[in-house]
């Protein structure tokens, strides 16, 4: 009769359980993995995939029961790594929804919003199709693989462990964010540039002929304007976007060289 002992009951749990919580986490907010489109089941089951896959160059894992205090902490900290590292790809992407916003309220679509159920919140169109465009551009550049690969990587650098985490992560998660609100203005710059030139020569055009009533004709000529840009600028920010995921792969090594204690 074949039978097994407790320390090598734990040594099988720990060595699934543990990756996996660093998986599901990165997969609760990175981009396209964390879409509601995409069904729990087909997230959980690839995330159990990847445990399997990933389990035996995890290394050498704590010897501690999972149901511990020790085993607690570790299952926080993967959690912690997986949830800091799928936020730096999902911050890439609140760059260009924020570019949506600006330009949407430069153009009068500001009203023009719906519900979205990812967030339970009020997302503008022009927002939303900005995100669209860059998640396609995203899968495109084969970036949902390069996060696997990234994500695979982590566990050479960053082994399972008891020790404590290193503070650099958290800093470097920090002052990539504070990138977000730059960005996403230099990405709308060109469009909300013309339409700023163009809301301004309607105003002094207003003052100079009052008896024009330019404003009246305002929101249309500033929708179909907004609309034109649109159609030359979008076609030209795929570069932006390739400069963009480049750089957030880069914060993405930055976080998992600060968590390294």
């Amino acid at each position: 009769m074949i039978t097994f002992t407790l320390e090598q009951w734990y040594a099988w749990i720990n060595g699934l359980f543990w990756p996996l919580a660093r998986i599901l986490a990165l997969f609760m907010v990175a981009p396209l993995f964390s879409e509601n489109s995409v069904p729990t089941r087909a997230r959980l089951g690839l995330g159990i995939l990847l445990g399997i896959a990933i389990a035996p160059m995890a290394g050498p894992l704590p010897d501690v029961p999972p149901a511990s205090w020790a085993g607690l902490w570790i299952l926080a900290q993967q959690i912690l790594i997986g949830l800091a590292l799928g936020l730096c790809l999902r911050m890439a992407l609140a760059v260009v929804q924020t570019a949506g916003e600006f330009v949407g309220l430069q153009m009068g679509l500001s009203f023009a919003t719906f519900f979205e159920p990812g967030t339970n919140a009020q997302t503008s169109v022009l927002s939303r199709l900005f995100y669209w465009i860059a998640l396609l551009v995203f899968i495109a550049l084969d970036g949902h693989l390069l996060l696997l690969a990234a994500l695979v990587h982590t566990f050479e650098v960053l082994p399972i462990a008891d020790a404590r985490l290193g503070a650099g992560g958290p800093g470097a998660l920090i002052d990539w964010s504070a990138q977000v609100m730059t960005l996403g203005l230099v990405l709308s710059l060109p469009l909300v540039t013309a339409l700023l030139t163009m809301n301004l020569s309607m105003g002094i055009l207003n003052r100079t002929a009052p008896q024009l009533s330019v404003f009246a004709v305002g929101f249309p000529l500033s929708l179909l304007a907004g609309l034109v840009m649109l159609t030359i600028v979008l076609p030209q920010t795929t570069p932006f976007l390739e400069r963009l995921f480049a750089d957030a792969y880069m914060a993405f090594e930055r976080i998992v060289l600060g968590f390294r204690p």
